[in-house]
């Protein structure tokens, strides 16, 4: 008799089954089947069918030891089954008795290769018609070793490897062993582009070499076997899907991908063939993906600098190149002016945000008690149905290719034309979701005023919003503007709304509070939680002024970075911890941690940094220039150079090129209390005159009331 053990971890398809349990029955065999799913659903119609015997395997490890569930969370998944059934009596057994042992799925294919390192004469397959060749051969002659060779074998003919093992099954031959080694890495990145292999099974391998190469360590080896495996296959939507999973496989290990223009650019030609037919939706979703990964925030945010901000006009140029992607960027306009203000009423104002309502209090505040305007506030991300809509990216996307025929611009007329309808002036505050979700519409006669400020440029959401819905575009700053409009073709178009620079509203009297004099010694950074912050610059000028006096010190006022937000901003903390270690023990460095009360947190602060690599306006600078801190700004490098920047923002003196001149500065104005007293008084004049409320607000009722 020969015994046939199939092993599943989930349900097989039972028809398909039963029909192939006829076949070795036939051939005289006797099987059996264990599985980790609920192996009872099953058990009655396979033992009718003629299955000899079904096995429940564990389908947990909760009854074993917190090390070994804490080594599975951490294991691929075909390795975290063999941890539920090695010890199960059983499955041993009945494997080393068994003449084939088959994977029925890839989960099981690490079992059924374990299981044959016990048994070296069974036959190991993934697959019934591989398994049912193996039964005959085993019936017809002599047994041979197992079917699933060891490492070594592979090296003899790669394209007989990669064509014959099962994909799931080169997980074993692509181990962590192997890939930390030069030979072995190189072998199978040269497996994956042998050629006469069928993409699906090139895809598969492919996959799993990447998997062993970044279990390795070898995350750009991971990235280039991915992209090269792409380049043999023929099927674009399977070659755009292998260089999406090459560039993510870099920039989930926070590296700015080297393959990033194909990957996009395949995922661009595939948006445009499914444009070209018609497919809406589908283009939609690898149009999504072309954006997604080109304006991914570990490019742009999370790192001390960015393609875009190097050449941004070049860096946005392959996007113009689609078809599908000048849908989406096409103006459409609005059908009727806005109407002018009203005069025998009050300006009814909408204000609204989607969860960041951050720099709208003293806005809100304003016109709430403002006898010229009634006043609304919509926080959609407080409403299920709006917040959807108002982030509902792909289907944007979907609805501005088809030509706003889609069920998604019904959704937003039904739920935002009770508020257009009410307001004269609807003011947005982020140039996100909420504004390519509200310019999908035509507003009617209700005026649309949008807010950017400085993240927006960075991401693809201007990139989705039709300007020409928009009447007036207001930036925080100068060089802010630059940039966007450089990005954004629609913003130097005929359709492009008028453009405003206009100050965050900033109540800034309440910072000029009195100093201690030993207050000059102390530098101060508000704001530390982001990447672009750059704290560890100012801990280069902190350790250059503390080499002419050790009374220097840096004060760190916010809540850190959070390590989860990607791999990129916990590889900057990391480093920064490292910095922060001795020089906080020695008290050089003092986390004051986030607080509610930044004025009085001013007061022991002589010196405000600005270490920053991007910034829209410093809120924290200007706050720290009010308070009377003399202000030391890097020269952002994001901007630097260009006709608009920190040093167009800024009076003259303020901004440094370097760490080293930005000690000289501080060493300067700090070197008798008399003259730092001169400078911090200049600074907080100059910042409360410019940037304070009271001055501002007028430019806030010029735009909304005239």
């Amino acid at each position: 008799m020969t015994d046939v053990l199939f092993i599943a971890t989930k349900k097989p398809p039972v028809g398909v089954l039963a029909d192939a349990l006829t076949q070795f029955r036939a051939r005289g065999a006797s099987t059996y089947l264990a599985g980790t799913f609920r192996t009872a659903s099953v058990a009655e119609e396979l033992t009718l069918a003629g299955l000899d015997e079904v096995h429940q395997l564990p389908r947990n490890l909760n009854k074993r030891s917190a090390a070994l569930r804490r080594k599975a969370k951490a294991s691929p998944a075909g390795m975290r089954v063999w941890m539920q059934a090695q010890r199960d009596r059983w499955l041993r057994r009945q494997a080393r008795s068994a003449h084939v042992i088959v994977a029925l799925d890839p989960g099981a294919v690490y079992t059924v290769w374990r299981l044959a390192q016990y048994n070296t004469v069974a036959e190991a397959h993934f697959g019934i018609t591989p398994a049912l060749r193996a039964l005959d051969k085993v019936i017809g002659g002599p047994q041979r070793p197992a079917a699933l060779p060891p490492v070594g074998a592979v090296a003899r003919d790669l394209r007989r490897s990669v064509v014959g093992i099962p994909a799931a099954v080169m997980r074993t031959a692509t181990a962590r062993p192997v890939m930390r080694t030069t030979v072995g890495a190189r072998l199978w990145r040269t497996a994956v582009t042998v050629p006469g292999v069928p993409g699906t099974v090139r895809a598969s391998a492919s996959r799993y070499v990447a998997e062993g190469m970044e279990e390795a360590g070898r995350i750009s080896g991971a990235a280039l076997t991915l992209s090269d495996a792409a380049s043999k296959v023929p099927d674009p939507a399977l070659r755009a899907e292998l260089l999406n999973e090459g560039v993510m496989t870099e920039i989930s290990q926070g590296i700015s991908p080297r393959g990033l223009g194909r990957a996009v650019d395949a995922q661009l030609s595939l948006a445009d063939e499914r444009y070209a037919r018609g497919d809406y939706e589908a283009a939609a979703t690898a149009l999504h993906r072309a954006l997604f990964l080109h304006f991914h925030r570990v490019l742009h945010i999370d790192q001390l600098s960015s393609p875009l901000a190097e050449d941004a006009s070049g860096y946005v140029a392959r996007l113009r190149s689609s078809a599908a992607f000048r849908s989406v960027s096409h103006p459409h306009g609005r059908k009727t002016p806005p109407k002018a203000p009203p005069t025998d009423r009050p300006l009814r104002l909408l204000v609204t945000t989607s969860a960041n309502a951050n720099f709208l209090h003293h806005i809100l505040e304003r016109y709430r008690n403002h006898p010229g305007v009634e006043l609304r506030f919509l926080d959609l991300a407080t409403q299920k149905a709006l917040k959807r809509i108002a982030w509902a990216t792909r289907p944007i996307l979907g609805d501005r290719m088809s030509g706003g025929t889609t069920q998604y611009q019904t959704d937003v007329e039904r739920l935002m034309r009770p508020y257009l309808d009410w307001a004269d002036t609807v003011f947005l505050d982020w140039s996100v979701g909420p504004a390519a979700m509200l310019t999908t519409i035509d507003p009617g006669d209700t005026r649309i005023v949008v807010r950017l400020h400085s993240y927006e440029a960075f991401t693809f959401w201007p990139h989705m919003t039709d300007f020409s819905r928009v009447d007036d575009l207001v930036f925080v700053a100068p060089h802010v503007r630059e940039l966007v409009t450089s990005l954004v073709p629609q913003l130097r178009g005929e359709s492009a709304p008028r453009m405003h620079v206009v100050d965050n509203a900033m109540d800034l009297s309440g910072f000029a509070r009195p100093k201690a004099a030993d207050a000059r010694f102390n530098l101060g950074l508000i704001g530390i939680s982001q990447v672009a912050k750059d704290p560890r610059w100012a801990l280069q000028v902190l350790k250059r002024v503390r080499q002419h006096d050790e009374r220097y010190r840096l004060l760190l006022v916010g809540g850190d970075m959070n390590p989860k937000t990607s791999k990129a901003t916990a590889d900057y903390l990391t480093l920064l911890k490292r910095e922060l270690k001795p020089l906080v023990a020695s008290g050089a460095v003092v986390q004051l941690g986030p607080t509610d009360d930044v004025p009085t947190a001013l007061t022991d602060i002589g010196v405000i940094i600005s270490s920053s690599v991007r910034e829209g306006c410093h809120v924290g600078l200007m706050e720290g220039a009010a308070s009377a801190a003399v202000p030391v700004v890097r020269d952002w490098p994001f901007y630097a150079g260009k006709a608009e920047s920190a040093r167009t923002l800024y009076p003259e003196g303020w901004v440094v090129d370097s760490p080293e001149e930005a000690a000289q500065r501080i060493l300067e104005v700090t070197a008798t209390e008399s003259a730092w007293r001169e400078a911090s008084a200049a600074a907080s004049e100059y910042a409360i005159g410019t940037w304070d409320w009271p001055g501002v607000q007028d430019r806030f009722d010029e735009l909304f009331i005239g």
